[in-house]
């Protein structure tokens, strides 16, 4: 394992996931955070079938970070229940997770 979990996240407009994912960074929960936009959801919600436009935010950070990441994004989040999913990388490019560790923070807190 490499200490390196990539985060999913899906926003409800692209100035959202732009806000999350500017805030995660500057706060160095995260080293990147990428903005895909348009994507479509199609989901089950309080028992009926929606379908959605979504942005997905894709970001890396330290594995350990991720409940200090997953708050911060609860409170950022307009969602009532946001999709905040973590995925640990088994393997990369060690300059690449190198560099996701020398730009998050190196302490939980």
């Amino acid at each position: 394992m490499s200490g390196v979990s990539i985060v999913y996240v899906t926003a409800g407009s692209e100035e959202e996931a732009l806000k999350i994912g500017r805030t995660l960074v500057a706060e160095r929960l995260v080293a990147c955070a990428n903005v895909i936009p348009r994507i479509r959801s199609i989901y089950r919600w309080k028992g009926e079938i929606c379908e959605e436009e979504e942005v997905l935010l894709v970001m890396k950070t330290r594995s350990f970070l991720f409940p200090s990441l997953m708050q911060r994004v609860l409170e950022l989040h307009s969602y009532e229940v946001p999709e905040i999913v973590a995925f640990p990388i088994a393997q990369g490019l060690p300059g690449y997770l190198d560099w996701v560790l020398e730009n998050t923070l190196e302490a939980d807190g």
